[in-house]
């Protein structure tokens, strides 16, 4: 059902740093870059997930209780995710586990970018 998202970044270089950072963590990278942003997604694929100014240059802001999930390819990928999201300056909102039920295969990790913005890697398949 989706096309695409995006996120509006106070400060776009910053931006296009961290998640540059972060998104090689989940098997993604940058693949477009026009003036107003970047579009990430997997090698070979599409831009699905655009780092952007607002086209209204209104300040970009965050939702409380929006949040973005991303499909990891593994807890390994989740594992990284968390922390190239803390070292290229991003903060938690929940360490890597197992989410839900002694018998869930829902492993997550939760972060703010930094604008604030909420990001989950989530990786659901048993091991």
């Amino acid at each position: 059902m989706l096309r695409y998202l995006t996120l509006g970044a106070h400060d776009l270089k910053a931006a296009l740093t961290f998640y540059d950072k972060l998104m090689p963590a989940i098997g993604c990278q940058r693949l477009e870059t026009p003036e107003y942003g970047a579009g990430y997604g997997p090698d070979g694929g599409k831009a699905t997930l655009w780092i952007i100014q607002p086209n209204n240059k209104m300040p970009p802001t965050y939702g409380n209780g929006t949040m973005l999930a991303l499909d990891a390819p593994s807890r390994k990928a989740v594992d990284a995710f968390h922390a190239a999201a803390l070292a290229a300056g991003g903060y938690d909102e929940g360490k890597p586990g197992v989410r839900g039920g002694a018998d869930s295969n829902f492993y997550a990790c939760y972060v703010r970018d930094l604008t604030g913005n909420k990001l989950s890697a989530v990786y659901d398949k048993p091991v």
